[in-house]
C-alpha cells in the first residue's frame, strides 16, 4: 500500500541504514526492557486483576449484574475504543515512545494512584461515591491505554524485529504472571486477612505502585528515528481511505470480522468469579485463589504461544485460544463443585494469554511497516465497539436467565468463531499483501 520510504530519496535511504545499524545494535538493550516492562506491568495487575478482583469489589459496592458486567466491558472498550482515532498521527511520528512515555504517565499510570485513595476515602462508608470513583478512574485507565496503545505496539515492532516478537511477549508477560502467581496468592491473604474496604485498598496500592515501575522500565526504551513518507491528511481524509483498506484486503477483513465474534464470545469471562462466589458462598479469599490458578495457565500459555507463534504463526494460537474460551465457558456451565472451577480458570487464562499475546503479534504481520499503525487500529477500534457491548449483554442475560445460560452461549459463539478463522483467514505470513 505505502511505499517505502527508504526508496524516497538518498536522506531517507541513510536514515532507513542508520534506523537499521541501531536496530540490531540495541537488541539486546530494548529485548530486555521490554521484558521488564510487560513482567511488572502484568505483575500489578495480579493484585487487583479485572477479571477477578475488580468485579468482586464492584459486588461489594451493588449487586446489579450489568454494573458488575460493565467492569468487563471498559476493561476492552477502553483500550480498543481510541486506537484507529491515533493511528494517523502516529504514522507520522518519527520516535512513538514520546507519546508512550510522556502522555502515557498521565493517562495510563496514574489513575490507579486516584483509584486506591478512593477505596480508602469511600468504599466504606459512602458505596454509591466509591463506585463512581471506580468506573471513573477504571475508564481514565483504559481510556489512557487505548489513546496510547498504537504508538507502543508500533514502537515495539519498530524496535523488535517480527522473529523475536512472540518470544518478546510471551516472556515479559511470562515472568509478569509467575511474579503474578505470588501476587495473586498474597492478594488473597490481604484479603482475608483485613476487612472490606481495606483489603482492597491494600490490593490496588499495590497495583499502583508496580504499575508506575512498569513505566520506568518501558521509558528505557531506545528507539531510532524513522520517518514517514505519507503526506500530511486530515482525521477526515482519512476515515474516508479506511474502508478501502478493507475492500483491497480481504483475508486482514475476514480476521477483523473473527475478533469482533471474539469479543461476544468473551461476554462470560467477567462473570465466572462472581458466579463461583454467589452459587458457592465462597470467601473472597478463597475466590482470590482462582486468579492464582488463571495465572498459572497465563504463565504456561505466554511461554508457548509466543515460542509457537513465532514458529508456526499466531492464526494457529488464536484458534487454540477460541477452543479453551469454549472448554472454559462448559466446565463454567457444568461444574458440580467449586473444584471444577480451577479446570475453568486456568483455561481462562491459558485463552487469555493466547489471545492478547498473538492478537498484537499476528496484526503486525498483515501490512507494511508505514501502514502497520492503520491496520493495529483497525484490529483494535473495531472489535472494541463490540468489546462495550458484549460484556453488557452477557449481564443482561445473566440477570434474565441465568449465568450459565450466559457461560452456554459464550461456549457456542466460541465453536462458531473458531470456525470462520480456521476456514476463512489466511496465516498473514504465507499471504500476500495487500498492496
Amino acid at each position: 500500500m505505502g511505499s517505502d520510504p527508504c526508496t524516497t530519496s538518498v536522506g531517507a535511504v541513510a536514515e532507513r541504514e542508520a534506523y537499521e545499524t541501531q536496530i540490531q545494535r540495541d537488541l539486546r538493550w530494548n529485548f530486555a526492557v521490554n521484558v521488564a516492562d510487560g513482567a511488572f506491568f502484568w505483575l500489578a495487575l495480579s493484585f487487583a486483576a479485572p477479571s477477578t478482583i475488580m468485579p468482586l469489589y464492584v459486588s461489594h459496592l451493588t449487586d446489579n449484574a450489568l454494573l458488575i458486567g460493565l467492569v468487563t466491558a471498559i476493561n476492552g472498550a477502553g483500550w480498543y475504543l481510541p486506537q484507529l482515532l491515533t493511528a494517523n498521527y502516529v504514522e507520522r511520528m518519527p520516535v512513538k515512545k514520546k507519546l508512550v512515555i510522556n502522555l502515557g504517565l498521565f493517562t495510563e499510570r496514574l489513575p490507579f494512584v486516584v483509584m486506591a485513595a478512593s477505596v480508602f476515602a469511600f468504599a466504606g462508608s459512602r458505596p454509591d461515591l466509591a463506585l463512581v470513583f471506580f468506573f471513573l478512574t477504571f475508564t481514565w485507565h483504559t481510556l489512557g491505554a487505548g489513546i496510547i496503545a498504537v504508538a507502543w505496539q508500533d514502537m515495539v515492532a519498530k524496535v523488535i524485529p517480527s522473529r523475536y516478537r512472540g518470544r518478546l511477549l510471551g516472556l515479559a508477560n511470562a515472568m509478569g504472571t509467575t511474579t503474578g502467581m505470588l501476587g495473586s496468592a498474597v492478594g488473597a491473604w490481604i484479603l482475608a486477612r483485613y476487612p472490606f474496604p481495606t483489603n482492597y485498598g491494600i490490593c490496588v496500592s499495590l497495583l499502583a505502585l508496580f504499575i508506575l515501575a512498569s513505566w520506568g522500565s518501558l521509558a528505557l526504551t531506545r528507539e531510532p528515528p524513522l520517518h514517514s513518507s505519507k503526506p500530511v491528511i486530515s482525521l477526515r481524509q482519512y476515515a474516508q481511505r479506511l474502508p478501502e483498506i478493507l475492500r483491497r484486503d480481504r483475508n486482514f477483513a475476514a480476521y477483523l470480522a473473527t475478533r469482533v465474534m471474539t469479543a461476544f464470545a468473551k461476554m462470560g469471562i467477567g462473570f465466572v468469579a462472581v458466579y463461583a462466589v454467589q452459587r458457592w458462598k465462597m470467601s473472597d479469599s478463597q475466590a482470590g485463589l482462582y486468579t492464582t490458578v488463571l495465572l498459572a495457565g497465563e504463565t504456561a500459555a505466554y511461554l508457548g504461544a509466543g515460542a509457537l507463534g513465532d514458529k508456526r504463526g499466531h492464526k494457529l494460537v488464536l484458534e487454540l485460544s477460541l477452543i479453551l474460551l469454549a472448554l472454559a465457558m462448559l466446565v463454567s456451565f457444568l461444574a458440580p463443585s467449586p473444584v471444577w472451577m480451577y479446570v475453568g480458570f486456568a483455561a481462562m487464562g491459558t485463552l487469555i494469554a493466547a489471545d492478547i499475546l498473538s492478537g498484537i503479534a499476528i496484526t503486525m504481520e498483515f501490512s507494511n511497516p508505514e501502514d502497520r499503525p492503520t491496520y493495529i487500529g483497525l484490529a483494535n477500534t473495531v472489535p472494541g465497539l463490540f468489546s462495550a457491548v458484549a460484556p453488557l449483554l452477557g449481564g443482561l442475560i445473566a440477570l434474565r436467565a441465568s449465568y450459565t445460560a450466559l457461560f452456554l452461549t459464550a461456549a457456542l459463539l466460541s465453536l462458531a468463531t473458531w470456525g470462520v478463522l480456521h476456514w476463512l483467514v489466511r496465516e498473514p505470513r504465507h499471504a500476500p499483501r495487500a498492496g
